[in-house]
């Protein structure tokens, strides 16, 4: 049985793509996901599955979602294991000036390719720091996320899929898989 930590992309943003957690977590019980557990609202969603692969499911969770409330949200997911992995490698670990709620992980279905993983690496806004790893990619906002000027030539240069979790949201949702896989 594995713990699975579901990130969804672009849920309850402005008033768009609407999902309230109590809906979420029935989803997963109507797929037979064991014990699914929410954090905050932004589409997070821990659960327990026999299932291995990880692409068949995050695409019948997407289905689910589309087929009850209208809307196709991407869904990365990462085994307990995967997220420990993510915070063992974090780039900025022990540097103290590093508030964890101006420090994310953007979070990708699959790794980009090794000339757009160069060119994310490349990005260069000021005083925002990017650390493209695998499928992940850690970004420090020393300023907030809300006048960025990487996220947009992120995004351009990405061209795919990610959503992104503050430092404190990761390591919360770390906790609560392996609370999950505690007690599995």
């Amino acid at each position: 049985m594995n713990s699975w930590i579901a990130l969804l992309r672009g849920v309850n943003l402005g008033g768009h793509n609407k999902i309230s957690m109590e809906v979420l977590r029935d989803i997963c019980v109507s797929l037979k996901l064991r014990n699914p557990r929410t954090y905050i609202q932004s589409g997070n969603v821990v659960f327990s599955s026999s299932e291995s692969d990880p692409a068949k499911i995050a695409a019948r969770i997407e289905s689910a979602i589309e087929k009850r409330c209208g809307f196709r949200p991407s869904v990365m997911l990462r085994t307990t294991a995967e997220m420990r992995d993510v915070v063992a490698r974090n780039p900025l670990a022990g540097r103290p000036e590093v508030h964890p709620a101006k420090f994310a992980v953007f979070f990708l279905a699959v790794a980009p390719a090794v000339e757009i993983a160069g060119k994310v690496k490349a990005i260069n806004v000021g005083e925002e720091e990017i650390h493209p790893s695998g499928r992940e990619i850690y970004v420090y906002f020393p300023e907030g996320q809300g006048q960025s000027k990487l996220l947009p030539a992120l995004d351009r240069t990405l061209k795919m899929p990610a959503t992104a979790r503050n430092w404190n949201t990761v390591n919360k949702l770390l906790a609560m898989a392996e609370d999950a896989e505690f007690a599995g």
